[in-house]
């Protein structure tokens, strides 16, 4: 694969919520990118700021959240873009899959009218939008795609609906994909089946990125690169290949230990201890510290930075230049 200039680059990004309502920034000094063509992953528990990261993208962030730092799309910079300038970037140039299909849909409009709706607004005739929604729904694998533009949303099966949302975000045609979670909802087949979807879509037509999952076995398959989130903080980025045969954060390596594996002689999964930390905890030195098997005392106290080791990407740790994990 040849990358390209980045198409996404968030530079430091803080996102604080109104004073009272947390202790600690949802989002902490965030920095990652993706590149043309570049498929780059965002993994993490539930309440890591994987969504915030993601709908930052957009502009869509919390009612009075307090920002610093910047998120640029093709060189512009998302938080400082006037109204107009948010619909341009929301229809042109980068469009997002979220977790359920069904609440990305209006139940009471047919599946036509949400995949034109967009390109009419753009001035497409109406003809050449019903044209171009029935190629989507065919690129999707949707049988049939001239009848699935009469039909509701609730006459589709949860797999078939993702593959709608799909084709409604392919529909502008944009630089950038953000998937956030796209096969959470969905059977272990029907994920697969969109996974291939997305993945045969995004090489075709070249688009940059950002696939946000829980599931690592999946990021490990089809990214590029990852980015390891913990406490609204980057904790770890490599390589795909490199970040799952040597991690080199203990965050990273707990989550790769309690994925199950199917392999005869694969260990048993070990969850890692205690519990994420939550927005009304604002832990002091590294956050992941009270989880961690290999905390020192001054763990607790100093927080780690982002740096790079051996060549091998970047990782938050303090003991990360030990080799502990190797």
């Amino acid at each position: 694969m040849t990358v390209q200039q980045n198409l996404l680059e968030i530079d430091d990004l803080t996102v604080r919520l109104p004073e009272g309502r947390a202790a600690r920034p949802i989002l902490d000094g965030v920095s990652l990118s993706v590149a043309a063509g570049e498929m780059v992953g965002l993994v993490g528990e539930s309440g890591s700021g994987k969504s915030v990261a993601c709908r930052s993208v957009l502009g869509l962030l919390p009612e009075r959240a307090r920002t610093d730092g910047e998120v640029r799309v093709a060189g512009r910079d998302v938080l400082t873009l006037s109204r107009d300038g948010l619909k341009e970037l929301r229809t042109r140039q980068v469009s997002m899959i979220f977790q359920d299909p069904r609440a990305s849909v209006n139940p009471m409009r047919r599946v036509g009218d949400f995949l034109t709706e967009g390109m009419r607004a753009a001035g497409v005739p109406a003809a050449a939008a019903t044209d171009r929604a029935e190629e989507l729904l065919d690129a999707v694998g949707i049988r049939d795609p001239r009848g699935a533009l009469r039909r509701h949303p609730h006459q589709f099966s949860g797999g078939m609906l993702q593959r709608v949302v799909i084709a409604a975000a392919l529909a502008s045609r944009p630089s950038l994909l953000v998937a956030d979670e796209p096969t959470t909802a969905l059977d272990v087949t029907t994920q697969a089946e969109v996974i291939a979807i997305l993945t045969r879509l995004q090489a075709e037509r070249g688009t940059g990125m950002l696939f946000v999952t829980h599931d690592l076995e999946l990021a490990s398959a089809i990214c590029d690169r990852v980015y390891v989130m913990y406490a609204g903080r980057i904790v770890e980025t490599q390589a795909a290949t490199d970040l799952f045969d040597r991690p080199r954060h203990p965050y990273t390596a707990g989550l790769l230990a309690c994925t199950p594996r199917v392999e005869p002689d694969a260990a048993p999964p070990r969850p890692i201890p205690g519990r994420p930390v939550s927005l009304a905890e604002s832990p002091s030195g590294c956050a992941f510290a009270a989880r961690c098997a290999h905390a020192q005392e001054r763990c607790s106290v100093e927080k780690p930075v982002l740096r790079q080791y051996d060549g091998q990407g970047l990782a938050a740790c303090l003991r990360a230049d030990e080799g502990i994990l190797l």
